[in-house]
């Protein structure tokens, strides 16, 4: 069991049976998965409904969807949910999927530059609020790492006042951070890089330390496990990769942690984990 920050303990009886979170009841674990799909329709051809259909996640958060309206493909294996798309056609666009009723969608951050590109969306499942974000990347030259810069200061505002309505949280998705070394293969030469810059670095850990526990290294510890992998230079058959997408979560606890490296959905790997209640939520 990997306990995670701001929640602790089981309800009466272990694991099992119904337990009142905040303003939900969560009658058993949940699956989440998180998963960058680059492209909705690309990823339901690499093979996403059979994954969904095996894998049986009860929450999908999907960034990147790049999709209006998004496809139903997977509603006979019963999930319905909401999705965000950007303003421009056929660009980034996040979705929470469930086979479990949603409430309380919010739509955005409430900031008019990381909302234009559809970046944060959240719904309440079973007394958990659960987030799809989709950070952007800086890699393409100064004008978008300044737009990421702005975007994570408004995206961390956003989330503090959310862990401020003292309620289950859970965060999935695409953050384009490495957060440490041993998160990315090639960290020396990276260093200059987009994704692994200081101040994106210092950002990620004073994100975690608002109250929110990295749960692949709750659970995994210092394991050397990668998330994304270019498509260039055999980056995947030499396993050089990073560890960008993340499942952050506040006042549950989180178990089986796994990435499916072996998925080839596209150029992200799904990460999983099962939620179960974590008590009540404290200071971080």
């Amino acid at each position: 069991m990997c306990p995670v920050a701001r929640g602790s303990g089981t309800a009466p009886g272990g694991d099992s049976g119904p337990f009142t979170l905040g303003w939900g009841v969560m009658t058993d674990g949940l699956k989440v998965t998180t998963l960058n799909v680059n492209g909705i329709r690309s990823a339901l051809r690499k093979g996403l409904r059979d994954w969904a259909a095996r894998e049986q996640p009860d929450v999908l958060l999907l960034q990147e969807v790049r999709a209006d309206p998004m496809p139903d493909a997977l509603a006979d294996l019963g999930y319905a949910g909401a999705w965000f798309p950007a303003q421009k056609a056929g660009y980034s666009g996040v979705a929470v999927l469930s086979r479990r009723p949603l409430s309380d969608v919010r739509v955005g951050a409430q900031h008019a530059e990381l909302d234009a590109e559809g970046r944060v969306l959240s719904a309440v499942v079973d007394g958990v609020r659960f987030v799809s974000v989709y950070l952007p990347s800086g890699s393409s030259g100064p004008d978008r790492q300044g737009f990421k810069d702005r975007t994570l200061l408004d995206f961390q505002a956003w989330t503090d006042a959310l862990l401020a309505e003292g309620k289950p949280v859970v965060i999935g998705g695409d953050y384009n951070i490495a957060h440490r070394q041993v998160d990315l293969k090639n960290w020396r030469s990276n260093q200059k890089n987009s994704g692994f810059l200081p101040h994106e670095r210092e950002w990620m850990t004073a994100h975690l330390a608002s109250g929110l526990t990295d749960t692949h290294r709750a659970c995994l510890g210092e394991a050397t496990e990668y998330t994304w992998w270019s498509n260039r230079a055999n980056a995947y058959a030499n396993n050089v990769g990073w560890r960008i997408d993340y499942l952050l979560a506040a006042g549950v606890t989180v178990q089986e942690v796994r990435v499916d490296r072996e998925a080839r959905l596209s150029d992200h790997a799904p990460l999983s984990g099962v939620i179960r209640p974590g008590g009540p939520l404290g200071e971080g």
